[in-house]
């Protein structure tokens, strides 16, 4: 049964304390990487056996193959998908960003240009489950960003296949190439490029230990948009909430992943034990119980707190990727809340209502990372260059200033450069 801890009566660190996975994949990573690098397609072909257990002809998906996923999926689940990707595409084309433009002093014009990363990688998860939402809420905001070229690396299964419902959400989402290839090897061939799949510019999408590691191994050769540990839900609810309610919500997140957290903050023991009760009455209708309650008794708990302030500091402390308010007035609660990666307001806002269909992105911040670090956004898929231009009447306004300045600092020569301008 999950854990009941009453806030101030056991210390901090035991509240606060998640169990991770004593797994280290450092040095198995750096061999694949290495031999990726080094063999190219020949390499991902070897692991496809090794990992994937499936011999392959040729790495990329066919035209064919999507559309036979559009076909097997059905008209009704394509219909659902273009629904969500045009709330997703309304929530973040709001994000997009303009350039500008200042000269507001004589002879001088300075500003900032957008431009989009011109390639780009997803990452998508093919293990114990198959997540389209993915597709559409890492390319989507890629698109909008203007991408060019967005290329997915996905794992096959044993029939050397990509799950349909993948497929049919690249193509709503607007993919450019798919290629079947998972697990660190895929990181490494879009880090560094093979014969089949081009090297990008920024690697984004969540995965396991392995593709985690990846990523961070191959940072600064591209760029990344995050390091993604196990998902998290923390709710905050007063004791008026309905019990059933909150425990499908912490088994919603339970189920991912048996290190992912589910974490219940609330002002009343009442609710507290309710809670408790009504996950071992939902746990076994869940097809992936297992998981759920592996996930549950590793990192589920259920915090009682004198108040509902002291709720949010605790959630603060924490940082959650998922944060539900299930309280009368959310709204009332929102400016207190300073870490979390994505709020669910109110009590009819289950967190997986944002993980597939309301618009704001699902790639969240994890691991409390939500106290510096934001959800994936347009933002990940553009680059900002600024440039400055200065007349001579203008710059010998300000020279004597910016040689003050170098001097200042001991770099003679970056004050001659300004100063030589000036001089008749």
């Amino acid at each position: 049964m999950i854990r009941i801890y009453k806030y101030g009566e056991v210390e901090n660190s035991e509240i606060f304390a998640r169990s991770v996975p004593a797994v280290d994949v450092e040095a198995i990573v750096s061999r694949i990487i290495a031999e990726v690098k080094q063999r190219g397609d020949d390499a991902l072909y070897d692991y496809a056996e090794e990992f994937d257990k499936v011999e392959l002809n040729s790495l990329k998906v066919t035209k064919e193959e999507i559309d036979e996923a559009v076909v097997l999926v059905g008209p009704e689940f394509i219909r659902i998908l273009e629904k969500a990707a045009e709330n997703i595409r309304n929530f973040h084309k709001r994000q997009v960003r303009n350039s500008f433009v200042i000269s507001e002093k004589p002879g001088v014009v300075m500003g900032q240009k957008i431009i989009p990363i011109e390639k780009a990688g997803l990452y998508v998860p093919g293990g114990t489950a198959a997540y389209p939402s993915t597709v559409l809420m890492d390319s989507i905001p890629a698109k909008l960003a203007g991408v060019k070229d967005l290329i997915m690396v996905t794992p096959p299964n044993r029939e050397g296949k990509v799950a349909p419902v993948i497929l049919a959400a690249a193509k709503v989402a607007g993919v450019d190439r798919i290629f079947k290839v998972g697990g660190a090897q895929a990181i490494a061939a879009l880090a560094y490029g093979t014969e089949s799949i081009p090297r990008v510019d920024k690697i984004v999408g969540p995965g396991n230990a392995f593709v985690a590691e990846a990523k961070k191994q191959v940072f600064g050769q591209v760029s990344i948009d995050m390091i993604a540990g196990p998902s998290e839900i923390l709710i905050v609810a007063d004791g008026a909430s309905n019990a059933s309610y909150l425990a499908a919500d912490l088994l919603s997140q339970a189920e991912h992943d048996k290190m992912a957290s589910a974490v219940l903050v609330t002002d009343s023991m009442k609710l507290a034990k309710e809670v408790a009760e009504e996950i071992e009455a939902q746990l076994p209708l869940l097809k992936r119980a297992e998981i759920a309650r592996a996930s549950i008794e590793n990192n589920g708990k259920i915090i009682v707190a004198d108040d509902i302030k002291k709720a949010i500091e605790i959630s603060n402390e924490i940082a959650p990727e998922h944060l539900e308010l299930c309280v009368d007035d959310p709204f009332a609660l929102l400016d207190s809340v300073k870490n979390a990666g994505s709020v669910f307001m109110g009590r009819n806002c289950p967190e997986a209502l944002g993980d597939y269909f309301a618009g704001p992105n699902h790639t969240l911040p994890t691991s409390g990372t939500a106290r510096f670090a934001s959800p994936l956004s347009v933002d990940d898929f553009i680059k900002k260059t600024q440039f400055t231009y200065f007349t001579e009447e203008a710059l010998g306004k300000v020279a004597k200033d910016v040689a003050s300045f170098a001097e200042k600092e001991g770099l003679t020569g970056h004050a001659r450069s300004a100063l030589i301008r000036t001089e008749k």
